[in-house]
């Protein structure tokens, strides 16, 4: 049997998962991390993107736009500002959002107005890579 560990995602609306994982990737800000069971404790920002966990032989996908990983050696924790199951992303919604984005960035008044816009634009774009990469999973 393969060593796991536990994690829970946590947004700040409800939790999202917990249980145990053989495996956990994450979107951290200085690029992609890989957390094994017993990894080093460390604390990193993420930025919005999949969060993936692998569990025996499935991998289950969630998107977060940005929040916090805690690992310690037995537990990883994900604090989200947002978290969402991959499958429960509104693709429509996300193309609509990330056009948005882009005009507002055209449209921009302030460094403000654009650091918004370019916030958002992440954001959207992060949700329809999660979606890409759920349905080349699915495939």
């Amino acid at each position: 049997m393969a060593m796991t560990t536990h994690v829970d995602i946590v947004s700040a609306e409800e939790s999202i998962f917990s249980g145990t994982a053989e495996m956990v990737y994450a979107p951290a800000e200085m690029g992609e991390v890989g957390i094994a069971p017993r990894h080093t404790q460390m604390i990193t920002r993420l930025k919005p993107g999949e969060v993936r966990l692998q569990t025996g032989d499935e991998v289950q996908s969630f998107y977060v736009s940005g929040g916090i990983l805690e690992v310690q050696p037995h537990v990883i924790t994900v604090l989200a500002d947002t978290a969402i199951r991959a499958k429960d992303l509104d693709e429509a919604q996300a193309i609509k959002a990330k056009e948005k984005a882009e005009q507002a960035l055209k449209d921009k008044t302030s460094d403000l107005e654009y650091a918004k816009a370019s916030a958002e634009l992440a954001e959207a774009a992060a949700q329809l890579r999660a979606i890409d990469k759920l349905r080349k999973i699915k495939k």
